[in-house]
């Protein structure tokens, strides 16, 4: 007899007796269980695909901060767009990588009918009509010194940036695109937007708010694919959100809901689950999630290191935000997971 064996103390009860029998493994015991009794699931159709565009012809140029991310030339960007829409992915959304000659203090090449981006979504649009196209109304890939809006004497005037943004999306939606997504956090940019697309015939094309998008340091890798890393001056915390703030997160959302948003967004992602699940119980509108690009590179470049499995974070980080809430994720993982989740 084994001197160490265990014994149930006189008068303990059994587990059954603890547990009333409710033995709450039950259901994790075989994968066919687990997949019966799983709550949240991931799809392609929860997918959006930020895509960097650049100058040129045949290019497809690394970004160095964001390992397995390029930024592509045009006729580059509608090939990706093509396996895109083969893998199922719902829509795109590009973002320029902008040349510093054709910057300004008000980002001005922002209004021309032909820029980059305008370009992108003609191209696309033409040859992939099936995909869906979400453009940034944004100034900060356009500007010199790297504000979302138009900077005077150290400050970024909130109305005349709302002015160029709207102009903007009105450009951007003759041009094909789907949905616009001003991501520069203006006071009232939502409302002025809504009402110069539909002035102009646009009543179809929705706008997708990025209504919550805090002062974050896990933007840095974005930065440097879209050439504005090194240019900014000063911070952005006059116009996006305090990172410790849920309720003024709240207010921000409603505000947007208000003037015309069709869809809000949270940004970033998994450091935010909290948001997420707010906006979500607080207003059941459709509400995504930006995977940006420091949490992407956090897994790339742990997975590299042999740290962890870059596989499984990626997608439980993915299905986190699923179970947090989210309608979909703009995640530069999307053509990866389109992949896995296709075979």
């Amino acid at each position: 007899m084994n001197r160490f064996a265990p014994t149930r103390a006189a008068g303990a009860l059994s587990v059954d007796e603890l547990t009333n029998s409710r033995r709450l493994r039950r259901m994790r015991k075989a994968a066919w269980s687990r997949r019966l009794v799983q709550e949240n699931h991931l799809t392609v159709d929860d997918l959006i695909w930020p895509m960097f565009v650049v100058e040129g012809k045949n290019v497809r140029q690394p970004v160095e901060a964001m390992p397995g991310v390029f930024r592509y030339s045009v006729d580059i960007a509608v090939k990706e767009a093509e396996r895109a829409a083969k893998l199922g992915i719902p829509a795109i959304a590009t973002f320029p990588k902008v040349d510093l000659s054709l910057r300004d203090d008000t980002g001005s090449h922002i209004l021309d009918p032909d820029n980059l981006i305008n370009c992108t979504t003609r191209a696309i649009k033409a040859a992939v009509p099936e995909i869906g196209i979400i453009t940034d109304a944004a100034l900060d890939p356009f500007t010199s010194h790297g504000h979302d809006g138009i900077l005077r004497d150290g400050i970024i005037a909130n109305d005349e940036s709302v002015e160029q943004i709207t102009a903007a999306a009105v450009l951007q939606a003759a041009a094909g695109s789907d949905i616009i997504a001003p991501s520069d956090m203006m006071d009232g940019r939502i409302g002025m937007i809504r009402a110069a697309l539909d002035a102009n015939g646009f009543q179809d094309v929705a706008i997708m708010s990025y209504a919550t998008k805090f002062d974050s340091a896990f933007y840095g890798p974005y930065r440097d694919a879209i050439g504005t890393a090194g240019l900014l001056k000063g911070d952005k915390k006059t116009y996006y959100i305090n990172n410790a703030n849920s309720a003024e997160a709240l207010r921000e959302a409603e505000q947007d809901i208000l003037e015309g948003a069709d869809m809000i967004m949270v940004k970033p992602g998994l450091p935010y689950l909290d948001i997420v699940r707010l906006l979500k119980d607080q207003f059941s509108m459709p509400t995504f999630a930006y995977q940006v690009s420091g949490e992407y590179s956090m897994i790339k470049a742990a997975a590299a290191n042999g740290w962890i499995d870059g596989e499984r974070a990626m997608l439980e980080s993915l299905l986190a935000l699923k179970r947090a809430g989210c309608d979909g994720i703009l995640t530069y993982f999307a053509p990866t997971v389109a992949e896995m989740l296709k075979r």
